[in-house]
């Protein structure tokens, strides 16, 4: 009887304890996100794209809890100060908790292109991107993690997505002539 019973309070703290540990939904931004993005696209001048740019990353870094908050800010921080393994794990951690939190895959990715793991980058950001289609720091970001593995019509194609929703990005100069995705042209 004494088994029993401590074993049935074993597994109902044991359920306790894991149930504590499920990362909740992930708050819902595509309305906001979508209204942002609107906005950046009429944007007059790359000031003014910068600030409505902030605001998406504020929806975007909104983590479903203190817990998965704190693993974010952490990675990110770290990733700032080239920590680049602790950030990794963080970011790890991260995704084993809030599988569904597309920004925990979008953090990690980031930090593998700057690993030059482009190949763990882009499995990431098409992830990110799934989860959330108009993540333009994703998008971009494909841009970038395809273009370090030299596939640079994929790479064009994937920064032309994400100039159309944002046209004020930096990396616009990677298709101006001579820039590193400048389309070939026909010789004269």
């Amino acid at each position: 009887m004494m088994r029993t019973l401590a074993a049935t309070f074993f597994l109902i703290a044991y359920s306790c304890s894991a149930a504590a540990e499920t990362c909740p939904a992930t708050s819902d931004h595509t309305e906001g996100v979508d209204a942002l993005i609107k906005q950046i696209q009429k944007a007059e001048s790359q000031s003014d794209a910068r600030v409505i740019s902030d605001q998406l990353w504020t929806l975007w870094t909104d983590a479903p809890d203190a817990r998965s908050q704190i693993l974010l800010d952490r990675g990110m921080a770290r990733r700032e100060a080239w920590d680049l393994l602790g950030a990794l794990d963080d970011f790890n951690q991260l995704v084993d908790y809030c599988p569904n939190f597309a920004e925990g895959y979008n953090q990690r990715a980031f930090v593998n292109y700057l690993r030059q793991d482009f190949d763990a980058a882009l499995q990431d950001l098409n992830v990110t991107i799934k989860m959330s289609p108009n993540h333009i720091g994703a998008l971009s970001g494909r841009a970038l993690a395809l273009l370090g593995l030299k596939r640079l019509e994929d790479a064009r194609e994937a920064l032309s997505e994400a100039l159309e929703l944002n046209p004020w990005l930096s990396e616009r100069a990677l298709l101006e002539p001579g820039g590193l995705l400048d389309p070939p042209g026909e010789d004269i």
